[in-house]
């Protein structure tokens, strides 16, 4: 480690599905020290690829518990031998993976309130857990209890207006439901479910931390205008599940100090504060900075949004959560599945393999594509339910091929505008101080982020936020320590690294796909009632 010495800071936590993530953030906001445990390189014993287990129907995705544990171990010590001060720690917070839970047999409140410093923690939780293996945000097992949970609620609208969403397989209450069903016995002895992320700060804890609204929001379950669990889908998911959930806390909540047994065996200050964890996802909008009016567009293999609402519309596509650095307000995440890849075939296609000529293409074609509109999904993408590939001249009708330097901006243009329209389908509106993050491979190419700022008509800024979610929870464990003197988030993080603007929008833009975006929704429509067929 290359500067030991000691300082005032916070620790970021980041258990994510193939490891544990650490990094110390100074007064600074400068990050000083950051390590990882790799599941599948540094805990082979587990026997996991990726970091979880694919069962044989290959529908059922879990990770052992005790691999997190042992993982958290393991970076402890090594911080400890390489002479990290942990007294010099003030708070610490952290992220988990959304959706999975861990389920605390019943004696388990006890144990982890005696731990001996002498032990390693994985050795002395190993019969705490009534499922030894939890299920995680991959496991897609639970159709069944999905519907189960619509049909109590009123159906999917009903369901998505009151928790956000509609039923997903991933989400955690559609989780319970199938464990009490088909393992009611493991069941009855779980006295604690936790997330993810509670669980991990109950490691620090020492004691049973509460789940966040924002990772809350992500469950089927909690009611996200009222922050209180729904009894009518817990009611549907499994009996006494409130009792074994406990309420839920804001998101920047000091759920307690840290439990005497990182004082013991590590030297951590009696006075360090734990913060609430959350969601991977909510930890990334903290760890980009996201404001109000604010978007954030990862381009990766998938394309991710994350979006600042303050005046949500749920729906049967994406996510509303609350917001976990302004309880009043509330984040949305819309996930595209032919991002990166559908790029790359394009590239390949229709540019000779070579990014240089797709840039050289969207330099050369005018705004708006003459009027030419493409729908791209070599698979069948989440939003929205499309596949295959549709073309549209500018009188509407489909043609077959576009010349190659259309079919480039038709692609790019088209997978931008249906980003912005289902935006606004959630409730997002761009605002005069709107600013676009873009993060992921396609934010290097700078003429792929021209058309983003054309098309959003704000600005698009780029920084390096590998470590999003781990240093959003650093910067959570700051904001929960000044939360209480009602300072604001963006007061907290003020002295971060600020991004670079990487785009600006070209004169003429916002009146250009203004007219095109109508346009697009309309197309969207129709190819969606052919792919459907006519209502029965």
């Amino acid at each position: 480690m290359a500067e030991p010495a000691a300082r005032s800071c916070c620790l970021g936590w980041d258990f994510s599905t193939q490891q544990v993530k650490v990094v110390a953030v100074d007064a600074d906001l400068n990050i000083f020290y950051e390590d990882s445990v790799h599941f599948d390189r540094d805990l082979p014993e587990f026997g996991t690829q990726g970091g979880v287990h694919v069962h044989e129907d290959g529908l059922t995705v879990t990770s052992p518990v005790l691999m997190w544990v042992q993982a958290l171990d393991i970076i402890l010590e090594k911080m400890k031998a390489l002479g990290f001060d942990f007294s010099q720690i003030l708070a610490l917070s952290g992220a988990g993976q959304q959706h999975g839970s861990i389920y605390w047999k019943t004696g388990a409140s006890q144990t982890l309130t005696s731990l001996s410093p002498e032990i390693p923690l994985h050795q002395q939780l190993e019969a705490c857990f009534s499922i030894s293996n939890s299920p995680v945000w991959m496991d897609s097992s639970t159709t069944a209890q999905c519907r189960q949970l619509e049909a109590a609620m009123g159906g999917a609208q009903a369901l998505s207006c009151l928790t956000g969403s509609r039923a997903y397989e991933r989400f955690t209450g559609n989780q319970i439901a199938k464990i009490y069903q088909q393992n009611p016995e493991a069941y009855s002895q779980t006295e604690r479910i936790s997330l993810v992320s509670s669980f991990a700060a109950s490691l620090f804890l020492g004691s049973y931390s509460p789940i966040d609204y924002s990772d809350g929001s992500g469950m089927n379950l909690l009611q996200i205008h009222d922050k209180v669990w729904s009894q009518a889908c817990l009611s549907a998911c499994a009996p006494h599940l409130g009792e074994k959930l406990g309420p839920p806390v804001p998101s920047c909540s000091v759920v307690g100090n840290i439990s005497p047994y990182y004082i013991q065996h590590y030297g951590f200050h009696p006075g360090c504060k734990v913060v609430a964890f959350t969601g991977d996802n909510p930890a990334s909008l903290a760890g980009m900075r996201l404001e109000e009016g604010d978007i954030a567009v990862s381009l990766g293999t998938s394309d991710t949004l994350f979006l600042w609402l303050q005046e949500p519309m749920p729906s049967l596509e994406g996510h509303i959560f609350c917001n976990p650095v302004d309880s009043q307000h509330y984040m949305a995440l819309l996930c595209f599945k032919n991002g990166s890849l559908m790029r790359e075939r394009i590239r390949d296609e229709s540019a000779s393999c070579s990014w240089s000529e797709f840039s050289k293409a969207l330099q050369t074609t005018e705004m708006g594509n003459g009027g030419n509109l493409g729908f791209y999904f070599d698979v069948m993408e989440i939003t929205p339910e499309i596949t295959g590939r549709h073309r549209f001249n500018a009188d509407n009708c489909e043609v077959s091929a576009f010349p190659r330097d259309v079919e480039i901006r038709a692609l790019i243009e088209g997978q931008f505008m249906a980003k912005r329209i289902h935006a606004e389908g959630l409730g997002y509106q761009v605002m005069p101080k709107t600013k676009i993050l873009a993060t992921g491979g396609a934010s290097h190419n700078r003429d792929i982020l021209q058309v983003l700022a054309d098309v959003f008509a704000a600005p698009v800024y780029v920084m390096d936020t590998a470590s999003s979610a781990c240093v959003g929870s650093a910067y959570q464990a700051f904001y929960g320590l000044a939360a209480e003197a009602d300072v604001s988030f963006s007061e907290v993080v003020k002295l971060a690294p600020h991004p670079r603007l990487a785009a600006t929008p070209t004169p003429g833009a916002a009146q250009v796909y203004e007219a095109l975006l109508p346009k697009y929704a309309k197309l969207e429509q129709r190819i969606l009632s052919q792919t459907r067929g006519p209502p029965k």
